[in-house]
C-alpha cells in the first residue's frame, strides 16, 4: 500500500497535526480516521471565523469560538464540526444575505464547542456550534447534533435525539466519579483490561488499589 493511499485504518492523531491555535487537543490519543477525505483541519472543522485562512488574511475583530477536544476521542471519516455561530445569516433580520459591510453586525457567536474524553463521533455526523458532548457519548453516523449530549449516551437522527444510555444512571455516576481520563498514563495502561470490560465493581476495586511506582 502506497503511503499516499487513503484507508480507514490510517489514523491522524490530532495532537500531531492540529496547528490552529483555536483548536485545543488534550492528550495524545484522539484521532481522526481520514479515509477518503483531507486532513482534520482541512475538512472536519468548518470555521466561519478563526481558521487558518481568516487568521492569515485579516485581523480578528470578534471573539473566536474555541474548540476543545478531550483525550481518547474517536472521529470517523467525513464528520463535520461547525464553528462560528450563525455564519452571518441573521434569522431576526429581514434579509439573510451575508453582505460584506454588515458582517461584523451580523455575526453572532455560539460559544465554545467542547467534546469531552472518550467520545465516538460517527461517519458524516455534524456537530453544530456551541455544543458540549459529554464523556463517553456516541454520536451515530449522519446525526445532526443541535444540543448538548449527556455523558455515556447514544444520540442519532436529524436533529439528534437520545436513543438510549450506554449504562444505568448509577454506573454512569460511578464512571464519572472515577475520572478515568485524568489518570496517569501508567494507571490507564494498568487498568486497560478492566476498562475494556463492563464490570464496574472490578474497575473501582483495582482503581482504588492502584499505586504509582
Amino acid at each position: 500500500m502506497k503511503k499516499t493511499e487513503k484507508h480507514w485504518s490510517r489514523l491522524e492523531y490530532l495532537h500531531q497535526s492540529v496547528k490552529n491555535p483555536n483548536i485545543h487537543i488534550k492528550g495524545q490519543y484522539s484521532y481522526y480516521s481520514d479515509a477518503w477525505t483531507g486532513s482534520f483541519e482541512e475538512t472536519v472543522v468548518r470555521y466561519l471565523y478563526g481558521d487558518g485562512f481568516s487568521l492569515k488574511n485579516w485581523e480578528p475583530r470578534l471573539d473566536i469560538d474555541q474548540l476543545y477536544i478531550g483525550n481518547y476521542v474517536c472521529i470517523a471519516a467525513e464528520a463535520i464540526i461547525m464553528m462560528g455561530g450563525n455564519h452571518n445569516h441573521r434569522m431576526d433580520w429581514f434579509s439573510l444575505y451575508p453582505f460584506a459591510d454588515k458582517a461584523t453586525d451580523a455575526y453572532q457567536g455560539k460559544g465554545d464547542t467542547i467534546i469531552h474524553d472518550g467520545v465516538w463521533i460517527g461517519t458524516r455526523a455534524i456537530i453544530l456550534p456551541g455544543i458540549t458532548i459529554g464523556e463517553g457519548a456516541i454520536i451515530a453516523a449522519h446525526a445532526v447534533v443541535t444540543k448538548d449530549v449527556a455523558p455515556y449516551t447514544i444520540v442519532a437522527g436529524n436533529p439528534a435525539k437520545l436513543i438510549r444510555q450506554r449504562f444505568d444512571n448509577s454506573i454512569i455516576e460511578r464512571l464519572l466519579k472515577l475520572k478515568i481520563y485524568d489518570w496517569s498514563e501508567s494507571k490507564f495502561q494498568k487498568m486497560k483490561d478492566h476498562l475494556c470490560a463492563s464490570d464496574i465493581d472490578a474497575l473501582e476495586e483495582v482503581s482504588n488499589e492502584f499505586t504509582e511506582i
